[in-house]
């Protein structure tokens, strides 16, 4: 029942009370009490060397060009708004100080009264803005402060520490680059060692250096002998049609058998005994191969070593500054104008549905 006096209130108090009260509170805070809040605002591009083709012409097409780096921009953007990027700042230029200049409504800590670095956290990310463009890698840093020179020294401090950022990645990935193919190389080298010194106890050990080349000598020999034989052959059958008393067909058939014999001999070095030349074969070639590919990847291991080396000799990102810095000369927050007519828009807003409710209750009532 103590209520019902409430509702019997003219609708000019109503009005007074949701609208006129409202808009004046408004304009004396921003108009007298509400400070200026400057923005700095600056541009920059996170690229990388654009990866060269193995191929002469790739090269001499590409040259030495740049392509975005899309995900490094978005790594910056993180760190410019992390914690650690907040207590760099604050030992540097000591922007919980910066932030506490302004009016009791916008400065640090504000009404609450809570001046912890997790609150702190909370208000630096109101102020500092870092938006990166997808399509074109672009980021743009915001900063905003109750001073000019404080706003601008903040998007500087920002930068240099993402510069600092992107060269500490670029170490690390140079460190990780180097000591992987280094790792390779000493791997690659105890394999080589390893092939050629079994190749070389197997070399020792069957009293072989090259089966295939040693064989070739051997070839040489029986094909001679091949051809003398031939030779005694068709001219003991000569004489044997001619005169088979001949005294020079049994010396014919000596050496006949006795070339025979030196072939059977020669043969036997080559293939078809457990010391020919064949039985080593197998495992030389086994051998020679296993050398034959660890030098190769000895090979491949050291030109990945100097490639590594050439890389580390280049930066891998750049964080290119597009803009710089700027340093307003005029305050850009708070927009005054619209924030009393926001007021004044919502306190009408607020004034019809009051005076739509009090309206319907009354009827209620009546």
């Amino acid at each position: 029942m103590k209520l019902i006096p409430l509702f019997k209130l003219g609708t000019h108090r109503i009005f007074a009370a949701s609208v006129l009260f409202p808009t004046l509170v408004a304009v004396l805070y921003f108009g007298l009490f509400a400070s200026d809040i400057y923005v700095s605002e600056s541009k920059f591009v996170v690229r990388s060397p654009e990866k060269q083709s193995s191929s002469p012409l790739g090269v001499l097409l590409k040259g030495s060009s740049f392509t975005r780096a899309q995900d490094d921009s978005y790594t910056v953007q993180d760190y410019m708004l992390s914690r650690d990027a907040l207590y760099q700042l604050d030992t540097k230029l000591n922007v919980k100080g910066a932030f506490s200049k302004g009016d009791i409504f916008s400065r640090f800590p504000g009404l609450d009264w809570d001046d912890s670095m997790e609150n702190m956290h909370r208000y630096y990310q109101k102020m500092v803005g870092v938006q990166v463009d997808s399509s074109s890698s672009i980021g743009t840093l915001t900063v905003r402060a109750f001073d000019a020179a404080d706003a601008k020294s903040i998007n500087e401090q920002l930068l240099l520490r993402a510069e600092e950022l992107v060269n500490k990645l670029n170490e690390r990935g140079r460190q990780d680059m180097i000591r992987f193919a280094s790792q390779e190389v000493s791997v690659a080298e105890e394999k080589a060692k390893a092939a050629a010194l079994a190749l070389a106890s197997y070399r020792n050990q069957k009293g072989v250096i090259d089966p295939e080349k040693q064989s070739a000598i051997p070839f040489q020999q029986i094909a001679k002998l091949q051809d003398e034989l031939i030779s005694s052959k068709t001219q003991l059958a000569q004489l044997q049609f001619s005169a088979s008393n001949n005294p020079q067909i049994p010396v014919l058939r000596q050496k006949i058998q006795m070339l025979e014999g030196e072939i059977d001999a020669e043969s036997q070095k080559i293939a078809g005994s457990g010391r020919s030349l064949a039985s080593k074969a197998v495992d030389f070639q086994r051998l020679a191969l296993d050398k034959e590919f660890a030098d190769k990847q000895l090979a491949a291991a050291l030109a990945s070593l100097e490639q590594a080396r050439n890389d580390a000799r280049r930066q891998q990102l750049y964080l290119e500054r597009i803009a710089q810095p700027s340093l307003p000369d005029a305050a850009m927050e708070p927009r005054r104008l619209r924030g009393v007519f926001a007021t004044l828009l919502t306190g009408l807003v607020a004034w019809g549905i009051l005076a739509m409710i009090f309206a319907g209750v009354r009827e209620h009532m009546d």
